[in-house]
């Protein structure tokens, strides 16, 4: 029904169990590419960036398209720098997640590293109002009072916290 560079929006005939059809909508997206880095302090760098479409403010990690014929890992490192200014040491795949599956195609595909390098100020700033090292200790309250309002961010975050803190992060 409508395509661009960035996505296109289909229209397909379902063929329900009891053999019914119906008419659903479905958007086709390229793949996304998320990293982070979790310093020794276990602190994590995050985004506090505004999304237009919801009017709302919150955390995330830096992320973005992957290119045509671009690696998955590298799009995720090139996608940290660009926007924190902070290079990646080893990236380490956490999750890959399909955030709406019953609507779109999409998958976002999680990295983060446990080192990184700055190296300057990020080159696409405006994608963000600021860059913090934030407690991954602090991440479940975050989370719970909607600091971190998209699902694949939430859910990143708080295997982060697992994986680093596990059991020491209990009460």
């Amino acid at each position: 029904m409508y395509a661009n560079r960035w996505f296109s929006v289909n229209l397909a005939d379902v063929e329900l169990p009891d053999g019914r059809h119906l008419d659903h909508f479905l958007i086709r997206l390229r793949p996304v590419a998320v990293a982070t880095v979790v310093n020794e302090a276990n602190e994590v760098l995050l985004l506090w960036r505004h999304r237009f479409i919801t009017d709302s403010w919150g955390w995330e990690l830096a992320a973005g398209v992957v290119e045509d014929g671009e690696d998955i890992a590298r799009a995720a490192a090139r996608e940290l720098e660009e926007e924190t200014g902070w290079r990646p040491g080893p990236l380490h795949h956490l999750m890959s997640v399909e955030p709406s599956n019953g609507l779109t195609d999409a998958r976002h595909h999680v990295y983060w590293a446990d080192e990184g390098e700055y190296v300057g100020h990020p080159v696409d700033d405006f994608e963000s109002d600021r860059r913090e090292w934030v407690p991954l200790k602090l991440v479940p309250d975050m989370v719970a009072r909607g600091e971190v309002p998209a699902a694949n961010m939430a859910a990143a975050l708080l295997l982060l916290h697992h994986l680093r803190l596990g059991q020491d992060a209990l009460p």
